[in-house]
This record gives C-alpha cells, structure tokens and sequence, in this order.
C-alpha cells in the first residue's frame, strides 16, 4: 500500500457545501469501487441518507465517498440495501484501502496513547514495548478492515488511509 489521498474536507467544508474533487482517491463505500461508482451510480443520495454513521458524503459530482473524520463504517450494509444499481459487491472485500501510522503518532514522540487500538475491534492495531519508553505502535494489514474507526480519535490525526498503487493517480 501507497500513496495516501488528499484529506477530505473538514466539518466546516462539508457543511458549506465544498465537496472533494473527483481527481482525488477517497474512500468509496463499502463494497464498492471507484470504477462501479464511475460505471453505475446514479448519484440519487440514497447510500447517503441510508448511513446511520452519517459517514458517507458526496464528491463534485455527487457520488459518495467516506469522510472517516467523524466516525466509522459498521458494515451495516444499508448503503448497499437502499441502492438499486450494480454498484455494489458482496463478495469483494468491503474496502481496498488500508490505514497507515504517520510519523506524528504521540507514540513516535515518546507519549503513551492507545486510542487507536483501544478503538480497533479487528485488533489490527497491537503495540511493542521494547520500542523507545513508550513503546510503538504496529499495524498487522492482515487483520486491518479499513473501517476507520482508529482515524477520529487519534487525538495526533496521525492516522491516514493508504490505497493500492493501482487506484493512485500517476
């Protein structure tokens, strides 16, 4: 994994009605892809007011993207019930993306902080002790599900989405 995309718009932006530009790689809903989304959706908003995360926003063009700045997907599924277009798939992994430690992390700086971990269900986030007097913090992408729900409460936003070569823009 590499490449992170540009940041998605703050609270502030969002609800002035400032949206991501289409050139950017965001995170897609769940079980979706840039290109199904590209392909077919209709950009009708449904997925949007389904999320009961209120997690999902649209972009320029109005097709839906995860802003993970206030929360976290729960594979609820109800983006994917309400759509009525081939957008999304069951059977792939319900994101491509990973996330990815910056070099900000309190842990770096030799603060002790586990809110990541502490806010990881998948138990992706574990930590070594023999790193430094606080120790460090170690992602295992086998077990990360790119649910976001470490990146809101890192109190450092140390915590960013990494996506595949193959969706970052050359």
């Amino acid at each position: 994994m590499t490449g992170t995309s540009a940041a998605a718009p703050s609270r502030r932006q969002f609800l002035l009605g400032q949206k991501v530009a289409q050139s950017q790689v965001v995170p897609r809903p769940p079980y979706s892809s840039t290109d199904s989304i590209t392909a077919h959706c209709t950009a009708c908003g449904d997925c949007l007011s389904a999320c009961p995360e209120a997690i999902l926003v649209a972009d320029q063009n109005d097709k839906p993207f995860v802003d993970f700045s206030d929360g976290e997907c729960t594979f609820c599924n109800k983006c994917s019930d309400i759509c009525t277009e081939p957008v999304f798939d069951q059977s792939s992994a319900p994101f491509s993306h990973l996330v990815e430690i910056g070099t900000n992390c309190l842990m770096h700086q030799s603060v002790e902080c586990r809110v990541c971990a502490e806010n990881c269900d998948a138990g992706a986030m574990t930590f070594d002790y023999q790193i430094g007097r606080s120790g460090g913090v170690h992602l295992n992408p086998q077990d990360c599900t790119g649910c976001g729900a470490c990146i809101a409460p890192c109190p450092a936003d140390a915590i960013s989405i990494a996506f595949p070569k193959s969706e970052v823009a050359a």
